[in-house]
């Protein structure tokens, strides 16, 4: 894999990339980026939950000119919930480049929308129904078109979007590039790329499995502002002899490191900002023992190869399966037995189940370590070390120093002392971490085909729709009657595409949880004991 320095971005782009927190591309961006950046046609193939709305996204904010100001790209979503959640990944790749978007979607108010359209957005991502209603009022004009990206092409044919697509490509410029993204490549599929991509490139990736059997794989699921002292409890309670635990940006790295160091854990990060001979000093150390902790990022560790690493730490998700099966690599080497253990935030665990999908591999959940097992590990380890000195036969020049204190003090309390001594009282120093944007995976949605909504005809049902048909109000708690908007002007259109998009394909009923925002501070979180 890449890192997006290598793709030749521009710096703006590159900083919007950095602080999104990528610093190593997937395997679909590996091989879109470059062909997408050379302006030519492409298919995309690969699942959900790998990185394709960046894969696109990149190369496109990457070519837009800032001054331009009419409509030069067009990406084509099947619902709300995808549209929205590529309009705000866009709106993060831009921001620092000042590229405008907006998202066009039936469900909401299309007055709203004309009024976005006046801004003059660059970038248009939109569902094909109301994208339609839209130039049929001639309030998007598609004739200075550039680009034109299908995502999940294979959703929208099954929900019969094939009509409203072919008449919004017939609208586009010949003359232009065009990007199709699909997970499955079914016939429908193939004779829509051959009507209207000109010589693609097809890029297909290919999960790898996980074969790592001696790698005993476990999550724990908690809250951000939990992470650190759960981190803290599973070394104590594990005593890992080598262990590598990843973040996910090259801030976190530095923040858990000095946090690991302040709590008196040897550790030090690792991570792309550092020099050649920096990244030597932190790998001899590790290498030595002199530390036993190493804090690094997955560019970090890329073709990292050190024996003896007994355990690594996911302290944020990975982005992507092959990211997951690159990290617990680095356990469980030459024959030996390892532990692999992640930590997953309640709204990523959808994306710990896809990961599941990819690799084939059940990851077994494991609750918090409390502070018991922490204790009771820490003890086990001096222990430990006591035996070990005692089999060596390295204490003799203490046995003068040891008669004397038995003689005056009783031995189990003259050991428990020494215990404790050994042992070391944690530090318990507040610790504060910058929180990372939990990562999401899309639920699949069910089978259209199934469950007798597909649309018939090219404007759907019409006259009096079935109320699985018509857009949801949220603000009035029921079903309205009208069009897909509250200006009453769709007609049969807005009502067929409101209705599609406004049906939670994923089981959720509130958007918030489908966004990129942060965790609320105000989050109910389990207490910590």
């Amino acid at each position: 894999m890449k890192t997006f320095s290598e793709f030749g971005l521009e710096p703006k782009v590159l900083r919007a990339i950095t602080e999104m927190g990528f610093e190593e591309s997937t395997p679909i961006q590996d091989k879109a980026i470059p062909v997408a950046m050379e302006g030519r046609d492409l298919i995309g193939q690969a699942q959900t939950g790998t990185g394709k709305t960046a894969a696109f996204g990149i190369p496109l904010i990457n070519k837009i000119d800032i001054k331009e100001e009419r409509i030069v790209a067009l990406i084509m979503c099947p619902t709300r919930e995808l549209a929205i959640q590529v309009a705000e990944e866009i709106e993060k790749l831009g921001r620092f480049k000042g590229i405008r978007s907006l998202p066009i979607y039936g469900g909401q108010d299309i007055v709203k929308q004309i009024r976005g359209l006046r801004k003059k957005p660059q970038i248009i991502i939109g569902t094909p129904g109301r994208l339609l209603d839209h130039i049929n009022r001639k309030t998007i004009k598609l004739d200075d078109v550039q680009t034109v990206i299908l995502d999940e092409a294979d959703e929208m044919l099954d929900m019969g979007f094939m009509d409203d697509i072919q008449a919004i490509l017939k609208l586009v410029p010949e003359e232009r590039q065009t990007m199709l993204f699909s997970a499955t490549m079914p016939i429908n599929i193939q004779k829509l790329a051959q009507q209207f991509l000109r010589n693609p490139e097809h890029v297909s990736v290919i999960p790898k499995q996980v074969s790592a059997p001696l790698i005993d794989q476990a999550y724990i699921e908690l809250h951000e502002r939990q992470k650190f002292e759960a981190l803290c409890r599973l070394i104590d309670m594990e005593a890992p002899d080598l262990a590598i635990i990843f973040g996910r940006t090259k801030r976190r790295v530095d923040e858990l490191a000095e946090a690991l160091q302040k709590r008196g854990y040897t550790a030090e990060g690792l991570h792309g900002d550092l020099s050649q001979n920096q990244r030597d000093n932190v790998m001899r150390k590790f290498r030595d023992g002199s530390i036993d902790v190493l804090v690094a990022t997955d560019v970090a560790a890329r073709g990292l190869d050190v024996s003896g690493v007994t355990h690594v730490i996911n302290f944020d998700l990975p982005q992507d399966p092959e990211s997951y099966v690159h990290r617990i690599g680095r356990t469980g080497r030459a024959g030996k037995e390892g532990a692999a253990y992640t930590f997953v935030t309640p709204r990523e665990i959808d994306h710990l189940h896809f990961i599941e999908k990819i690799t084939r591999h059940r990851i077994t959940r494991k609750p918090m370590p409390s502070l018991a097992e922490a204790i009771e590990g820490k003890q086990k380890m001096t222990a430990e070390r006591v035996l070990e000195i005692l089999q060596k036969d390295e204490h003799n020049e203490y046995k003068g120093l040891a008669i004397s204190l038995l003689e005056q003090h009783d031995s189990v309390h003259l050991l428990a002392a020494a215990l404790k001594l050994l042992t070391g009282d944690k530090k318990e120093v507040e610790i504060e971490l910058t929180p990372e944007d939990p990562i999401r995976a899309k639920k699949r949605r069910p089978d259209v085909r199934s469950s007798g909504r597909r649309p018939s005809g090219p404007y759907g049902t019409a006259g009096g729709a079935r109320r699985g048909d018509r857009p949801y109000d949220r603000d009035r708690g029921g079903y309205r009657s009208g069009g897909g908007d509250r200006s009453g002007g769709g007609g049969d259109r807005s009502r067929r595409d409101g209705g599609r998009d406004n049906r939670d394909y994923r089981g959720r009923t509130d958007n918030r949880d489908r966004g990129y925002s942060r965790p609320s501070n105000r989050t109910n979180e389990e207490t910590l004991v």
